[in-house]
């Protein structure tokens, strides 16, 4: 059995705090005569071999084996200012744990002759198997190894499934990584993986950098990539979200938007909470602008010498998909944007209203197609949206088919139409033009059993008109179980 000493006061107030207490002290080598020092043995622990260790063990101590029974061996490990008793058989499941005991078994000859007491023989005294003891110190130098995640790290030898809190996992994590725990580390993994969420997204992801753990790199990076604008943008939590991987999902050709704006306020209050460390709560939208118009007239935010460097993390937007004039005022009136940014979409604008809804400068489908999403949840049974882009009207529409099965599209609308929102045409823009040609993509991804399914329609160019079959795009048509779908329809109106 696994049984951990009595602790000192202050031990055990370290503990209390909590898995995620960044004050463990290593401790000091405390070794007896039959101990080892373990400065060297974590340098390379990528060096550190099972089946070595185990091939080792079996040539060396073959004959010690016999006389001293594996299970009657008692091997103390003192680490984190708590001593632990092992047993050899579960041991060897760590390799670090394995080369420490290796090597204070071949440095000691000491053993330990015990008696039982009298049996009901009359007071026959027998003799029980040699008894082996020694003492191994380990020293760990990660603040993320934790003694709760420690301790649950070495109850994992004893037992195949130990239950896991998400909230420790991250030291266990860690604890495994030092033990050289190979199956407790994936199962750490996994769990992270299936557990993502705004709270921890930031944690887990550097954990997969620190570690070098792709796999989890990968889902962290997918996650942020779909739930960046539906909940990293009303969560406190934005602010952790490191620039680097902020960086890497603005750039994805998958990432999910509700719209253009959507993502600029996103990015826009990213900045913000990073300004003001200690708010902790989410501000509304117009005391967000408000704050940003009240800095400095002299030159607009991203162009004084501190904030430079967040210059290609607003590059990476698509500003040209903001087509609303009271929201370009916005941000001209804020003075975050250099105003040639502002002033060239603007011309842009005008030109593609002049040209009867061309995008010129848009050429590049993948970094430069105007992106709107709906999020599709599974108690929907049909859910639509209305967009407007240079005085052309698209209706965006999912359909739930049955419990797994579900359909989407787009389709052109007449701003006559029979309960045609006004809002959507306030400010008078309509294009009397017949047809409309369009290049357009529909894409659909779920989350089923950690892996993410993807369908689309592929690039498709295609001319809308008002009537017929002819005003519906190709109908994208999913079947999966997971849910939300987050589905993006992207397009761009090519030179016609």
């Amino acid at each position: 059995m696994l049984e951990r000493s009595r602790v000192s006061t202050s031990d055990e107030r370290l503990r209390n705090r909590g898995p995620f207490s960044r004050d463990l002290q290593a401790v000091s080598p405390m070794c007896s005569s039959t101990g080892t020092e373990s400065d060297g043995t974590l340098k390379d622990p990528d060096r550190l071999s099972t089946p070595k260790v185990q091939n080792k063990f079996s040539e060396n101590l073959k004959d010690k084996a016999k006389a001293i029974p594996s299970r009657d061996t008692v091997v103390t490990l003192e680490c984190l200012g708590f001593k632990w008793e092992l047993h050899p058989p579960q041991l060897f499941q760590s390799e670090t744990l394995s080369k420490l005991y290796l090597a204070a078994l071949k440095g000691s000859s000491v053993r330990e002759a015990v008696q039982l007491p009298p049996g009901p023989s009359g007071g026959r005294r027998v003799e029980r198997s040699l008894v082996k003891k020694m003492v191994i110190s380990l020293k760990i130098n990660d603040p993320q190894v934790t003694k709760i995640g420690f301790a649950t790290a070495l109850k994992n030898l004893y037992l195949s499934q130990v239950d896991m809190n998400l909230d420790d996992v991250l030291g266990v994590l860690a604890s495994a990584r030092v033990l050289r725990f190979g199956s407790l580390f994936q199962r750490c993994v996994a769990m992270m993986v299936d557990g993502l969420s705004p709270s921890n997204i930031t944690n887990f992801y550097l954990a997969g950098c620190k570690y070098k753990e792709e796999p989890l790199i990968a889902a962290c990076e997918k996650w942020l990539e779909m739930n960046l604008v539906p909940q990293m943008g009303r969560q406190i939590h934005l602010r952790k979200i490191p620039k680097n991987l902020l960086q890497k999902v603005l750039m994805s050709p998958r990432l999910f938007t509700l719209s253009e704006l959507h993502l600029l306020k996103t990015l826009l209050l990213w900045v913000y909470l990073h300004l003001n460390h200690r708010t902790r709560a989410i501000p509304e939208y117009e005391a967000m602008l408000t704050f940003f118009h009240s800095l400095s007239k002299k030159t607009c935010f991203l162009d004084q010498e501190e904030e430079r460097s967040l210059i290609p993390l607003f590059l990476s937007l698509r500003l040209h998909g903001i087509t609303e004039g009271k929201d370009l005022d916005t941000l001209r009136r804020i003075n975050f944007f250099p105003e040639p940014w502002l002033l060239q979409v603007t011309a842009n604008h005008y030109h593609s209203v002049e040209c009867g809804g061309d995008m010129v400068p848009a050429r590049d489908f993948d970094t430069q197609a105007v992106r709107f999403g709906l999020l599709f949840s599974q108690e929907c049974t049909t859910y639509s949206k209305l967009i407007a882009v240079y005085g052309f009207f698209f209706e965006i529409k999912g359909i739930r088919n049955d419990a797994t099965s579900y359909s989407f599209y787009m389709q052109r609308m007449k701003h006559t139409d029979t309960e045609f929102p006004s809002s959507v045409c306030e400010y008078g823009l309509v294009s009397l033009r017949a047809e409309r040609l369009v290049k357009y993509e529909i894409r659909a991804q779920a989350l089923v059993d950690s892996q993410w399914q993807e369908f689309s329609t592929g690039q498709i160019v295609q001319k809308f008109r008002f009537a017929g079959r002819t005003c519906k795009s190709q109908v994208l048509k999913v079947q999966t179980v997971g849910s939300p779908i987050y589905v993006s329809f992207s397009f761009i109106f090519p030179v016609s």
